[in-house]
C-alpha cells in the first residue's frame, strides 16, 4: 500500500491558480508532499506547495519533464498539453483525471458528440469548421437566430461563448472551429459535482443553483441547496451521475445543467476538476470539494457530501474600470457579519471581471443567506491601488 501521509510520495499539480491553492489547503492538512507547475512566477500556489516550477502548461517537454518527477499527476485547469500526459501514462505515471477523459472534454465539439453518442440529454447543435461554414448555414437557414456560439477550444470563464442574434454578431466572431447550439429557454442553471475514485466509488454533492452576471457570462452566486422541487433535483443528480459513469473519470466532475420550462434537464458542459460551483462546500459541507478530489485521486474512501448548513457563494471579481495592483475595498466589514467568510485568492493584479476571490455565506435560512449575499456583493469591491 502506498503511504501518502508524511512520506516521500509527491502529488504533482498542473496549474497554480486559486483552485490549486485551495487543493493545497487539504494536502497541507494531510501532510502530503506537493509540486506545482504554473507559467506565472507569482501564482497563488507558490506560497503553499513543497516545490514550485515556472513553465508553460501547453509545452510538451515542460509538462513531460515535470510529470516524470511526481508519483500522481493532477491538474486544476484543463488547458495543458494532453500529448505529454499520454506519454507519461505510457511510462507508468498515474494521471488523474486521465488524458483520455481530458481529451473527451477539452474540445467542446468532442464533448457534445460524446453526449450524443452516450444518449445524454443536451441541447441540439451543429458543428462548423470555420466562420465561412457557419455563415453559409445561416444563409441556407440550416440554423436560425438566436443561437449560442461556442468556440471548440480555449474558452474559459465565459470566454469563447456568445449569444448570436444577427449577422453583425456573427461577423465579430473568431474564425475557428465551433458549435452552434439551439438557444434553450430555461428557468434555472444548475450544477452537480460528482466525485469518483479508481475503485468506482461515487458520491455526488447536492444540486446547486447558479445565478449569472448578465454581461460577463460569469457565475455571480451559487446557492446550495438549489431552490427547486425534489423531483427536479433527483433528475439532475441521476443525469450528472450518468455523465460521470460515461466518462469513467477519476477525481471530480462538475456537471453544468439547464432546467427547461418543461422540467427537463439538459447537460450544458462539464469540467474534470474542482469547480467554482463547489466552493460553497468549504464552509457548507461535511467534506469540501478539494479534500474530496484528493481522496478520489488517491483512491481513498470518499467523504460525506452532506451539507452542514445552507450556503451561498458570491464570486469576487475585478470591478469594471479598474486594472492594476489589487486592492480589496471594505473587506474588513465582511468580518463583522455572522456566517460570512471571505476567501482571497492572492492574485496580485486585478482587471475587469477577473476572479479575485469568493465569499461564502452560511445560514439555516436560505432566503436570509441570499439577502446577506446581496449585501456582501454591494459591500466589497476589488479595485486597483
Amino acid at each position: 500500500m502506498v503511504h501518502y501521509f508524511s512520506s516521500d510520495f509527491t502529488l504533482g499539480i498542473l496549474g497554480g491558480g486559486q483552485l490549486g491553492k485551495m487543493l493545497l489547503y487539504e494536502t497541507r492538512k494531510f501532510d502530503i508532499k506537493t509540486s506545482v507547475l504554473d507559467p506565472s512566477e507569482n501564482a497563488p500556489c507558490k506560497i503553499a506547495c513543497d516545490a514550485f516550477e515556472v513553465g508553460d502548461l501547453m509545452d510538451y517537454e515542460t509538462v513531460y519533464n515535470f510529470g516524470k518527477n511526481v508519483d500522481i499527476l493532477t491538474f486544476e485547469i484543463e488547458h495543458v498539453n494532453i500529448n505529454a500526459l499520454e506519454a507519461l501514462e505510457k511510462e507508468g505515471v498515474t494521471v488523474y483525471p486521465s488524458s483520455k477523459t481530458l481529451r473527451n472534454i477539452n474540445d467542446k465539439i468532442t464533448q457534445k458528440q460524446f453526449y450524443e453518442t452516450h444518449q445524454i440529454p443536451t441541447s441540439p447543435f451543429h458543428v462548423f469548421n470555420s466562420k465561412e461554414e457557419l455563415v453559409t448555414a445561416i444563409k441556407s437557414q440550416k440554423i436560425n437566430y438566436p443561437f449560442v456560439w461556442k468556440q471548440s477550444t480555449g474558452g474559459y470563464d465565459g470566454m469563447g461563448v456568445r449569444i448570436i442574434r444577427n449577422l453583425n454578431d456573427v461577423l465579430n466572431l473568431k474564425d475557428v472551429p465551433c458549435i452552434a447550439e439551439k438557444l434553450i429557454p430555461f428557468v434555472n442553471e444548475l450544477a452537480v459535482i460528482v466525485s469518483r475514485n479508481p475503485n468506482g466509488e461515487v458520491a455526488s454533492y447536492p444540486v446547486v443553483e447558479m445565478e449569472f452576471h448578465p454581461e460577463a457570462n460569469q457565475v455571480e452566486y451559487v446557492i446550495c441547496p438549489a431552490r427547486i422541487e425534489n423531483n427536479i433535483a433527483e433528475k439532475a443528480r441521476i443525469i450528472a451521475e450518468k455523465v460521470s459513469d460515461a466518462y469513467k473519470h477519476v477525481g471530480l466532475l462538475a456537471v453544468e445543467l439547464f432546467q427547461t420550462e418543461e422540467g427537463e434537464i439538459l447537460v450544458n458542459e462539464v469540467a474534470p476538476r474542482p469547480h467554482n460551483s463547489g466552493h460553497f462546500s468549504i464552509e457548507g459541507s461535511l467534506t469540501n470539494q478539494f479534500e474530496q478530489h484528493i481522496r478520489s485521486i488517491l483512491n481513498l474512501p470518499l467523504g460525506s457530501t452532506k451539507s452542514k448548513i445552507a450556503a451561498i457563494m458570491v464570486n469576487l471579481v475585478g470591478e469594471e474600470g479598474f486594472t492594476g495592483d489589487a486592492h480589496y475595498k471594505n473587506v474588513e466589514h465582511l468580518l463583522s457579519m455572522e456566517g460570512v467568510t471571505p476567501h482571497i485568492y492572492g492574485k496580485k493584479q486585478t482587471r475587469p471581471f477577473r476572479k479575485m476571490g469568493h465569499v461564502t455565506i452560511v445560514n439555516n435560512d436560505i432566503s436570509k443567506a441570499r439577502k446577506i449575499a446581496e449585501l456582501v456583493k454591494k459591500t466589497i469591491k476589488v479595485i486597483n491601488r
